[in-house]
């Protein structure tokens, strides 16, 4: 079992994931096995939002991180931002929270920001272009939008885009005869 501070975290999100946006503090701590002053004693509502935020960020950050270190973020972008059916709730529930932010409910954490940063710095590195960069970043947020809202994309429709694209799926595949 993990620290009291992983515990609230992980209740928290189950409870977004479950349509709980914003998570009462009191359901929180009662999932977490924590009292309310125990809950508190680690966040308050703004600081146990921006937490969650922010592992989500951190999160994503690892997979593409992993991806531009082999030289294929720009195709992992692409399907990550078609989540699987289990990651859909979780997706949505994070959208959720980001409305948040139009009442003043959630101020963003600055890792947001500087997340978005680097992964256009990471794209823009590995694709050796700004304007393309920014072209998957745009393709990967409508795919996104669509599966949250609509119809996702099939696995073939993302292989077409990356090939449309020029996406490259293997660094060493430009060197193969």
């Amino acid at each position: 079992m993990g620290t009291a501070r992983e515990r609230i975290l992980d209740a928290a999100e189950e409870l977004v994931v479950s349509g709980q946006v914003p998570p009462a503090l009191d359901a929180v701590a009662a999932r977490a096995g924590v009292s309310k002053g125990g809950l508190l004693y680690h966040f308050d509502k703004q600081a146990l939002l921006s937490a969650l935020v922010t592992r989500a960020v951190r999160r994503f950050d690892e997979r593409v991180t992993a991806a531009a270190a082999q030289g294929v973020m720009g195709a992992a972008w692409l399907r990550l931002a078609v989540p699987t059916p289990s990651e859909r709730t979780l997706y949505r529930a994070m959208m959720s929270m980001l409305r948040l932010t139009a009442t003043g409910e959630l101020e963003l954490p600055g890792e947001v920001a500087d997340a978005e940063s680097r992964w256009q710095d990471m794209l823009v590195a590995e694709l050796g272009d700004p304007v393309r960069a920014r072209t998957v970043r745009l393709v990967g947020d409508g795919l996104l939008m669509a599966a949250l809202t609509g119809r996702p994309a099939t696995p073939r429709e993302v292989e077409e885009l990356l090939s449309h694209l020029g996406l490259r799926e293997d660094p060493a595949a430009e060197e193969r005869p």
